[in-house]
C-alpha cells in the first residue's frame, strides 16, 4: 500500500528535478504535462485503492506508528489528492500557452510541480509535524511562483502573502509543541485518543483555537483574509488558478481533519465559533467582489466568500452537512481553477481584466462566453450545475438543525454572487469594446489557443458531468463524512496493534 500512497509525492518531485535542468529548452512545459498526467493517474490507482479497501496507510521507513512518519488516505483525502492532479494537469497544458520563455527559464515549471508536491503531501499526511513541514513546501513554492516576474504589484502581494503565512506558521508550530506536551504524541490516529486523556480539557481547547486560527489564515477565514485579494491577482493566470483551487483548500481540509478527528471534546464552543466566522467570511467576501471592478480581484474576493460555505458544513457538524462540505470542496476547486484559467484567456485576446476596459467578448468569442457562463453559474448556485446541489445540501443541512440564520447568510450571499458574475457578463462579454476591437480568439497561434481552451472545456465538462449525475457524488461524500464522523477505521488502520 505505501507504493499507492508514496506514488503521488514521488512523481511531483521528480517531475519537478528533471524540468529544472530542462528550463533553457523547450521540453520543460511538456515534461511538466507528462509528469502532471502520471500524478493523475497515481492518484487514480489511489482512489481505486481507497474504495476497495477503504482507509490504508503506510508507514514510511517501516517505523511503525506512532514513532514513523505515516502517510494515510481516507476517502477524503483520495478525494482531495484526485482533484489536485486534475487541477494541475489542466494548469499545466495551460501553461504551454502562456508561460513565456523567461519565466520557464526562471523555474517556473520545477516550482509548480513542488507546490503540486506540497499540496498532495498536506492531504496524505498522517502526523502534525509533517502537516507542517508540507505546509513549508508549499509557502516557499508558492512564493517563489507568485513573484516570478518581479513587478513591483507581485512583490507587494508577495510580501503580505508571507508575512501573514509565517505568522501563522508561529501560531502553528507553537500548537504543535503545547499538544505535544499535552499528549506526548504528534500521530493524528494516536493525537485522536490521546486528548481523550489530557486532564486540562479547557487548555486543550485553547491550543483548538491556536489550530483554529492558523488554519483559518491558510484557507483565508475572516477577518485573516485580506492578504489573498491583495496577492491572487497580481501572478500569471495559471498561477492563480492553482492557488485559488488549491491553496486555500489545504487550509480547509485541515480544520475539517483536527476538528471532526482530534478537537472533538468541546464542539459547543469551537463550532459555535467556526459557525460565526464562516458567518462573516461569506458576507464580508461577496461584499468585497460586489465592489470591485477587476475580473481577477472579483475571482478573489469569491474565493474568501465560498470558503465559508465549506467551513459552514464543518460547523454544523452534522452528517447532513459534512457531506455537503465535502461535495462543496470538489466543486469549487474545479469552478474556481477554472474560471481564473477564463480570466486569462479574456486578458490574453482583450488586453486587460479591468471590466472598464474589455468588452466584446460573447460576440467575437461566443465559446470563451459559453465556457465562461458554465463555471459562473455554477458558482452561483444554478441548477442543475454542481454548485446548486453543493450549496443546497448545505443550505439543506442547516435548516435540518434549524439554524435558520445561517442558512438565511447562504442564500443571501448565493444571490450577491450572481449579482458578481452577471457585472463580469454585462461588462466583458455583452458590451462592445471601448476601443472599437475586436478580441477574436482566432488571433491567437492555433497551438496557443488550443492550449487554452482544451483544460477550460475540460474542467467545465466535469462541473456539468458533476451537476447533471450527482447521485454518485453525494454518495461519495456520504461516505467520506461518515469516515469524518466515526474514525474508527483511520485510527484502527493507521495505529495496527497499538489501536485499543
Amino acid at each position: 500500500m505505501s507504493w499507492y500512497l508514496s506514488l503521488p509525492l514521488a512523481i511531483p518531485f521528480i517531475t519537478a528535478i528533471f524540468a529544472f535542468f530542462a528550463r533553457k529548452s523547450v521540453y520543460g512545459k511538456w515534461i511538466s504535462v507528462i509528469g502532471s498526467g502520471a500524478s493523475l493517474l497515481a492518484s487514480a490507482a489511489l482512489m481505486y485503492v481507497v474504495l476497495q479497501e477503504g482507509v490504508i496507510a503506510g508507514q514510511m521507513g517501516n517505523w511503525p506508528a506512532p514513532f514513523g512518519i505515516t502517510l494515510v488516505a481516507d476517502l477524503l483525502s483520495a478525494v482531495m489528492v484526485v482533484i489536485t492532479a486534475i487541477t494541475g494537469f489542466a494548469v499545466a497544458i495551460y501553461c504551454m500557452g502562456e508561460i513565456t520563455e523567461r519565466m520557464e527559464y526562471l523555474g517556473y515549471h520545477a516550482l509548480f510541480q513542488v507546490l503540486l508536491a506540497g499540496v498532495t503531501g498536506a492531504f496524505l499526511t498522517g502526523d502534525l509535524f509533517n502537516l507542517y513541514v508540507w505546509f513549508e513546501v508549499m509557502l516557499i513554492s508558492s512564493f517563489g511562483l507568485l513573484i516570478l516576474g518581479g513587478r513591483k504589484e507581485q512583490i507587494d502581494g508577495g510580501i503580505k502573502y508571507v508575512t501573514l503565512n509565517l505568522i501563522s506558521t508561529i501560531l502553528f508550530l507553537s500548537g504543535i509543541g503545547l499538544i505535544y506536551g499535552m499528549t506526548g504524541t504528534l500521530n493524528l490516529a494516536d493525537l485522536s485518543l490521546a486528548v481523550e486523556r489530557v486532564e486540562n480539557q479547557g487548555l486543550l481547547t485553547v491550543v483548538a483555537v491556536m489550530f483554529m486560527i492558523a488554519f483559518g489564515v491558510k484557507a483565508a477565514l475572516f477577518p485573516l483574509f485580506f492578504w489573498l485579494p491583495a496577492a491572487y491577482h497580481t501572478p500569471a493566470f495559471s498561477v492563480s488558478a492553482v492557488f485559488a483551487g488549491l491553496l486555500t483548500k489545504v487550509g480547509v481540509y485541515a480544520l475539517i481533519r483536527m476538528f471532526t478527528l482530534v478537537f472533538d471534546h468541546d464542539v459547543q464552543f469551537t463550532h459555535t465559533l467556526l459557525l460565526w466566522v464562516a458567518a462573516f467570511t461569506m458576507i464580508v467576501g461577496v461584499l468585497g467582489a460586489a465592489a470591485q471592478s477587476d475580473f481577477r480581484k472579483i475571482l478573489s474576493f469569491h474565493i474568501v466568500s465560498q470558503i465559508g460555505y465549506m467551513i459552514m458544513g464543518l460547523a454544523l457538524s452534522t452528517k447532513f452537512a459534512l457531506v455537503g462540505a465535502v461535495f462543496y470542496l470538489v466543486h469549487h476547486i474545479i469552478v474556481k481553477a477554472n474560471l481564473f484559467l477564463i480570466a486569462g484567456v479574456a486578458n490574453r485576446i482583450a488586453g486587460s481584466t479591468e471590466l472598464s476596459r474589455i468588452g466584446g467578448l460573447y460576440k467575437s468569442a461566443p465559446l470563451l462566453g459559453i465556457l465562461f457562463l458554465i463555471p459562473a453559474f455554477s458558482l452561483a448556485g444554478f441548477p442543475p450545475l454542481s454548485g446548486f446541489w453543493a450549496k443546497y445540501i448545505l443550505v439543506a443541512a442547516a435548516i435540518e438543525i434549524e439554524a435558520w440564520v445561517i442558512a438565511g447568510i447562504a442564500l443571501l450571499v448565493g444571490l450577491l454572487t450572481i449579482y458578481s458574475m452577471t457585472k463580469i457578463w454585462g461588462q466583458a462579454f455583452w458590451p462592445a469594446h471601448p476601443d472599437g476591437i475586436e478580441p477574436k480568439l482566432s488571433h491567437m497561434p492555433k497551438f496557443q489557443r488550443w492550449c487554452y481552451l482544451l483544460p477550460i472545456a475540460g474542467l467545465a465538462t466535469l462541473t456539468i458531468i458533476i451537476g447533471l449525475f450527482p447521485e454518485p457524488f453525494v454518495t461519495f461524500a456520504e461516505r467520506a463524512a461518515d469516515q469524518l464522523l466515526d474514525p474508527t477505521e483511520y485510527v484502527t488502520t493507521v495505529l495496527g496493534e497499538r489501536a485499543p
